[in-house]
């Protein structure tokens, strides 16, 4: 079993950034492709960014062009790089497979932006 801890996250005015973590255990993260998912109060959990096994990328429309995922497989790691922050990027990220696979929820890590 996968277990996942995200960090990074914190409160900043808009515009701007923070950069978020996520470490997995377990030899097996290098085969999946992973997203990092947001929720904000009230609202669905949601998929902003996804990176397959070899590095490509795909983002949500709401955040394209600010977020960036990236990848580093020998530390079985998962970043994304938030530039450009704004109030409604206020969430609890949290990272995981993508497609969902078995693996536990982290605890997440929450993002506020606000001035």
């Amino acid at each position: 079993q996968v277990q996942l801890v995200e960090s990074g996250g914190g409160s900043v005015q808009p515009g701007g950034s923070l950069r978020l973590s996520c470490a997995a255990s377990g030899s097996t993260f290098i085969f999946y492709a992973m997203g990092w998912y947001r929720q904000a109060p009230g609202k669905q959990r949601e998929l902003v960014a996804r990176i397959t096994s070899s590095g490509s990328t795909d983002y949500a429309d709401s955040v394209k062009g600010r977020f960036t995922i990236s990848r580093d497989n020998a530390k079985n790691t998962v970043f994304l790089q938030m530039n450009s922050l704004k109030p409604e990027d206020t969430a609890v990220y949290y990272c995981n497979a993508h497609p969902l696979v078995n693996w536990t929820w982290g605890q997440g890590t929450q993002v506020t932006v606000s001035s």
